[in-house]
C-alpha cells in the first residue's frame, strides 16, 4: 500500500542511492569549513554488533548530517581495531587462524553498519591488521626510538596466566586483565617502553585546554598523578650510600622514625652483606614478588614487613639514628621507592610503629630544616612508562633485530613492513610465538650484514589505535603515514565519541604520540580530540549488562529487520541522555516506530498553502521556527533526547490539521532527517518527484538546513516565577521585557501572591527581567 510505512522496503534502496551519489564522501581540501567528526572505532569481535555499538555511531551520524547540511566539509570516517587480544582469543576458541577470523569479522560487521544507514566515508576504511597500515605503526616505533622515547628494560612487569602475555599498568587496574578478567600476577622480563613519562607535565597541563567531560580529566589527572614536594637523603650510618626519600611533608620529618623500602629497593642488594638476617629478608622479597601491586597495598590494616638488621639511617634533621624496614607496601615505582615514616602524623605509619614497637615522637611540624638545605623541592607523577611489548601472535612485529656483534639495531625504514610471520602456531605459550619461526628471523644485521635475529614481541595493540585517526586521512598514502598538508587541513579531530572505558587507556596514549610529533616539528597541534563525549552504555531489560552468558544480548540485526534501522535509531537516542546509562524498554522501541508511522501517514496532508489554513499555518510556523531552533541547538549539545521530543510536538501539532502547507512539512523533513534519513529521504524524494515528474532528484542531505525566524521564536507573554523569602510561591503571566514597577504592581495584585505579602513588611525586592521577582519579607 502506497500509504502504509516499510522501512524493509525503502531503507535498502536509500542506502544503494546514497552509495552511488557519494554524497557522505569529504572533500580535501574544499574551502567550506571543515569538521572531523570521529568514532572509537570498533574491535571485530566474532559476536558481532550489540545494540549498544550502535548507540555511539547514530549520534555522530546525526552531528554529521547536520553539519553538512549547514555547510561544513565533514570527515565521517570508518574501519577496524583488528589487531590484539580480542581477536586472537576469538580465534584461539575457534581453532581459526585470526587472519581468517578477523576478517570474516570485518565482513559481517561491516554489513551490521551499513544497515543503520550511517553516513561514513567509506573509501577511506582502515584496517590494523593490514601490512599497508602496520608498516606505519612500526614506522611510528622508529620514531619514537630514533628520539630515545622506546626503550628495551628488565622489570617487574604485570602478567596475565590466562593470557599469557604481559599488560600496560593501565591494562591490569584492580588486579584484574582488562581483556579476560583474571587475577594479574608479577614478573620480571626484558620488555619494551615508550617514555610518556617524558610527557608528564603536557599531559597533565594540556587537560586545561580540550572539551572533554571534567570525569575523564579526573581520572587522567588522577593517574597521572602530579605531587610537588621535596626529596631528601638519609644517610646510611657508616656507609657511603644513602636512601632518597620523597615527601610532600617536608615539615614532619623530626617526627620520623623510621624508613620503608620497598623489596625490589637497590639498597638490599647493596649492602647485602651488611644485613645479618639477609635470609629472612629475602624470603620476604621473593614472596612480595607473587603479589600485584595492588595486592600489595589492599589491606591497610595488616601491613607486613622486615627489620634490615645491621643497617640504620641517619635523620638529617636530627641526627638521630633510625631503623630500616622492607615492606611490600611501599612501590618500587612510585617516588623513589623509600618512604619515612611519621606515625604520629600518618595513621599507616601509627599501625606499623605499633606492631613492630616503634617509637611514637610528636614533634612540632617545622620548615626550618628545608631552609637549612637538607632537602631539595622535586615534583613527583605516579604516571610509569608505557610497557608496550606482548608475547602474542595478533600483533604489529616490533621492528628491531638484534646482532651478535652490534647488539640492537632498528630496522631501516626502506624494510618495513616486517611482515606477521606465518609459519608458527597462533596458541599461546608463554612466549611469543614469533620465536618458533624459522623465516621471521632469517635476516641480516642492516648495520654490518651479519647474522642476525629478530625481535620476537609484538606491540601493544594500544600503539595501533594511538595515531589511527590520521590514517583516515590519507588511507592509500604509501610513501608516508600521512601527508603533512592533509593534517594541517584536518586535524586535530572536531568530535570524538566513544566509551569512559578508555580514560587512561586510549585516549593518554593517543595523546602522548600527539605531543610527541608536536615536540619533532612533525604536525602543528599538541591535543588530538578537541572535543570529546561519552556514550552512556544501552544495560539489558531490568538494568544490568548484557552478557551472553545471562542470554541477554540483544541483536540489532533482529530490531531492524521487525522495525528498521530508523526506528533503532530514533529509539537509542531518544531512550534518555546521551551520556547516561539507560536500560532497555521493548515497549519504548514501539513508541518510535509509531512516531515514524504517523510522519509517514502525514505527508498526504502536505498541500499548497490556502487562505482557510492560513492562520493555522501562522501558529505552525511559529512552532517550527522554535522546533528548528532547538533541534538544532539541541544537535550541537548532543542532547538528542530532547531534539526527538521537540519533533514529536510539532507532529503532533501537524496531525490535528486537515492540510499542512508543503513549506511547513518539507522543512519538518529537513530537521528529522539527521535522527530518520531513510524515512526523510523517502518522503523528500516522492513529494519532490510528485511536482518536477523527475525520477532523480537531489538528495535532501544536499539541502540547507532550515533557517528559522528569530521573532517568532520569543514568545511575547511569559510566565514570571514569583519567590517569597526564596521560595517560589507561584507565576504571573507578563509581557516579555517587563519593568520592574509593572512585575511588582502584577504581583501584588494576584491573590496568591497577596496572601503571603498581607501584614508583612517588604524590606527588599530582587528583580531578574524575564525571569523571577523576589519578595524579602520580615
Amino acid at each position: 500500500m502506497e500509504n502504509q510505512y516499510e522501512p524493509n522496503k525503502i531503507e535498502k534502496k536509500w542506502q544503494k542511492f546514497w552509495e552511488k551519489e557519494k554524497i557522505d564522501k569529504a572533500e580535501d581540501f574544499s574551502k567550506r569549513p571543515k569538521f572531523y567528526c570521529l568514532d572509537m572505532f570498533p574491535y571485530p569481535s566474532g559476536a558481532g554488533l550489540h545494540v549498544g555499538h550502535p548507540k555511539g555511531y547514530t549520534a555522530t551520524d546525526i552531528v554529521s548530517r547536520y553539519k553538512r547540511m549547514n555547510g561544513s566539509n565533514v570527515l565521517h570516517p570508518i574501519g577496524w581495531d583488528a589487531f590484539g587480544l580480542p581477536a586472537e582469543n576469538y580465534a584461539i576458541k575457534t581453532k581459526v587462524h585470526p587472519d581468517e577470523s578477523t576478517h570474516k569479522n570485518i565482513k559481517h560487521f561491516k554489513e551490521q553498519i551499513e544497515s543503520f544507514g550511517f553516513s561514513y566515508d567509506w573509501s577511506r576504511e582502515i584496517d590494523t591488521s593490514s601490512p599497508a597500515y602496520y608498516k606505519w605503526t612500526q614506522w611510528f616505533f622508529l620514531f619514537l626510538y630514533k628520539h630515545g622515547l622506546a626503550y628495551k628494560a628488565k622489570a617487574p612487569v604485570n602478567w596475565c596466566f590466562k593470557c599469557q602475555t604481559v599488560l600496560a599498568n593501565e591494562q591490569a587496574q584492580n588486579g584484574k586483565c582488562d581483556r579476560c578478567g583474571s587475577e594479574v600476577g608479577q614478573k620480571e622480563l626484558e620488555q619494551w617502553f615508550f617514555k610518556i613519562t617524558n610527557f608528564s607535565e603536557e599531559l597533565l597541563s594540556g587537560l586545561d585546554k580540550i572539551d572533554w567531560p571534567e570525569p575523564i580529566k579526573i581520572m587522567q589527572r588522577n593517574w597521572i598523578g602530579k605531587s610537588e614536594g621535596w626529596q631528601i637523603g638519609f644517610k646510611i650510618q657508616d656507609s657511603r650510600f644513602k636512601i632518597d626519600v620523597f615527601t610532600t611533608r617536608i615539615d614532619t620529618i623530626f617526627g620520623c622514625t623510621y624508613l620503608v623500602v620497598a623489596p625490589e629497593h637497590e639498597i638490599i642488594q647493596n649492602l647485602k652483606n651488611r644485613i645479618l638476617n639477609i635470609k629472612e629478608v629475602e624470603e620476604y622479597v621473593e614472596q612480595a614478588k607473587k603479589k600485584t601491586n595492588l595486592e600489595r597495598q589492599a589491606d591497610t590494616k595488616n601491613k607486613t614487613g622486615v627489620k634490615l638488621e645491621g643497617i640504620t639511617a641517619i635523620n638529617p634533621a636530627n641526627e638521630k639514628e633510625i631503623p630500616i624496614f622492607v615492606a611490600d607496601y611501599v612501590l618500587f615505582a612510585y617516588g623513589t621507592g623509600a618512604i619515612m615514616a611519621v606515625p604520629a602524623q600518618d595513621q599507616r605509619d601509627f599501625d606499623f610503629a605499633k606492631k613492630y614497637n616503634l617509637p611514637v615522637i610528636k614533634a612540632p611540624n617545622s620548615m626550618e630544616m628545608a631552609e637549612q638545605g637538607i632537602a631539595k623541592k622535586k615534583i613527583n607523577y605516579k604516571l610509569r612508562d608505557w610497557l608496550v611489548s606482548r608475547q602474542r601472535y595478533w600483533g604489529a612485529p616490533i621492528p628491531i633485530v638484534y646482532c651478535e656483534k652490534c647488539g640492537e639495531q632498528p630496522v631501516p625504514e626502506k624494510d618495513l613492513p616486517v611482515l606477521l610471520p606465518t609459519d608458527v602456531d597462533f596458541m599461546p605459550t608463554g612466549e611469543s610465538p614469533l620465536v618458533k619461526s624459522k623465516d621471521f628471523h632469517n635476516v641480516k644485521c642492516p648495520k654490518c650484514g651479519g647474522t642476525a635475529r629478530r625481535e620476537s614481541d609484538t606491540m601493544d595493540t594500544f600503539v595501533c589505535s594511538s595515531w589511527y585517526f590520521f590514517r583516515y586521512l590519507d588511507s592509500h598514502n604509501k610513501k608516508e603515514f600521512t601527508n603533512k598538508e592533509l593534517i594541517d587541513y584536518w586535524c586535530p579531530v572536531d568530535l570524538y565519541v566513544g566509551g569512559a572505558e578508555h580514560a587512561v587507556l586510549h585516549l593518554l596514549y593517543a595523546r602522548f604520540f600527539v605531543r610527541a610529533l608536536f615536540k619533532y616539528g612533525l604536525i602543528g597541534f599538541d591535543e588530538p580530540f578537541l572535543k570529546l563525549r561519552n556514550v552512556g552504555l544501552i544495560l539489558a531489560e531490568g538494568g544490568v549488562k548484557m552478557s551472553k552468558s545471562k542470554g541477554n544480548v540483544i541483536n540489532p540485526d533482529d530490531i531492524i529487520k521487525e522495525y528498521g534501522a530508523d526506528t533503532l535509531r530514533v529509539y537509542e537516542m531518544f531512550m534518555g541522555p546521551f551520556d547516561q546509562a539507560i536500560a532497555w524498554d521493548t515497549k519504548s522501541l514501539g513508541g518510535a516506530h509509531k512516531f515514524l508511522k504517523k510522519i509517514y501517514e502525514l505527508k498526504s496532508k502536505a498541500k499548497d498553502s490556502t487562505l482557510n489554513t492560513q492562520t493555522r499555518s501562522q501558529n505552525l510556523e511559529k512552532l517550527l521556527s522554535k522546533t528548528i531552533k532547538k533541534v538544532g541547538e539541541d544537535i550541537e549539545a548532543m542532547k538528542f533526547n530532547t531534539a526527538i521530543s521537540a519533533l514529536m510536538i510539532l507532529l503532533n501539532e501537524m496531525e490535528k490539521e486537515k492540510e499542512i502547507p508543503k513549506e511547513i512539512f518539507a522543512k519538518f523533513l529537513l530537521i528529522l532527517a539527521p535522527f530518520a534519513p531513510h524515512l526523510a529521504e523517502e518522503i523528500w524524494q516522492s513529494q519532490a518527484q510528485l511536482e518536477e515528474k523527475s525520477s532523480h532528484i537531489e538528495s535532501i542531505f544536499l539541502q540547507d538546513w532550515p533557517k528559522y525566524d528569530k521573532h517568532l521564536t520569543e514568545d511575547k507573554r511569559i510566565n514570571l516565577i514569583v519567590q517569597i523569602n526564596g521560595k517560589a510561591r507561584g507565576a504571573i503571566e507578563v509581557i516579555r521585557d517587563v519593568s520592574e514597577q509593572e512585575a511588582l504592581d502584577l504581583a501584588k495584585a494576584d491573590a496568591k501572591i497577596n496572601k503571603w505579602l498581607e501584614h508583612k513588611r517588604i524590606e527588599k525586592v530582587i528583580f531578574i527581567q524575564n525571569k523571577l521577582i523576589n519578595f524579602v519579607i520580615a
